[in-house]
């Protein structure tokens, strides 16, 4: 979808991935420019050190909680932070014209369950223009600090990612019927785990299937616990009301103790023993 131009003086808009935990595992690209910018939008989960990056600018805290229904937990709804992403555009621009710039801080990547999509076409609609800086997603922050691969040499050539809360309360497991990749990866699954158990079983997943569990990936007080897809309600107590991801499959399992050496390619073992 083109831009429509903007008739005002609009700031640029940076969509910045704030990596999954600590500061310093923000991007270089997302550090400069986060430094640059004069209004920052961040979201919960972002560390709050990073103020120390941009110490002038407006920081306006646009951060989701969850629907847990709890006072405040809405307040932040998508509508008004594009309202105020188009607002803070033009406020900074009328001040610092074309040099304005404004930070959309987003927890992990911008573009994996970060609502990107509803926030570039409301700047779009606007004529605002932006720019996209990816960051560090916690699947792989979780899959770096247990040091379980999501991907296996020969066993795990897919992986897959879906979050575990939505709005309505429904949840998918599996890619579809049919479909299954060798790793999935559940977000924000720390008040599913129970139901994730048996849709995991209902999609075919099964039982002694290994599961990882990691919650405050990135963080300095990350927990990290093994189960299986029968027994991945019991992780509920270790986990409970923190920030959770679940992996199952290929990617769940440690390394093994003797390293992969070969694996058989096609047309080998066949008996075929032309020079």
């Amino acid at each position: 979808m083109e831009s429509k131009p903007c008739s005002l003086t609009a700031a640029k808009v940076v969509f910045i991935g704030a990596g999954p935990g600590e500061a310093d595992l923000i991007t270089v690209r997302g550090s400069r420019l986060l430094a640059q910018a004069q209004v920052v939008l961040f979201d919960a989960l972002a560390d709050p050190t990073l103020r120390d990056l941009a110490p002038n600018a407006d920081w306006i805290d646009v951060g989701k909680r969850g629907f847990s229904g709890q006072p405040g937990s809405d307040y932040n709804g998508q509508t008004r932070i594009n309202r105020l992403l188009i607002e803070q555009s033009l406020a900074v621009g009328a001040i610092h014209g074309e040099r304005g710039l404004v930070a959309r801080l987003k927890g992990g990547d911008p573009s994996l369950f970060g609502r990107l999509e509803e926030e570039l076409h409301a700047l779009r609609e606007a004529g605002i223009a932006s720019e996209v800086v990816p960051g560090v997603t916690s699947a792989l922050a979780a899959a770096a600090a247990t040091q379980r691969p999501l991907t296996r040499r020969g066993s795990g050539r897919s992986v897959s990612f879906t979050t575990a809360m939505t709005r309505t309360g429904d949840l998918q497991c599996g890619m579809g019927p049919g479909q299954r990749a060798d790793t999935e990866v559940f977000y924000m699954a720390g008040r599913q785990l129970a139901p994730l158990s048996i849709g995991l079983l209902d999609a075919g997943w099964p039982g002694e299937t290994e599961v990882s569990v990691v919650s405050r990936a990135g963080w300095p007080d990350m927990r990290h616990t093994v189960h299986t897809v029968a027994t991945l309600d019991d992780a509920s107590s270790t986990h409970a009301g923190r920030p959770t991801l679940v992996i199952v499959g290929a990617g769940a399992s440690a390394i093994p103790e003797q390293p992969l050496t070969h694996i058989t390619l096609c047309g080998e073992g066949t008996g075929n023993t032309e020079a």
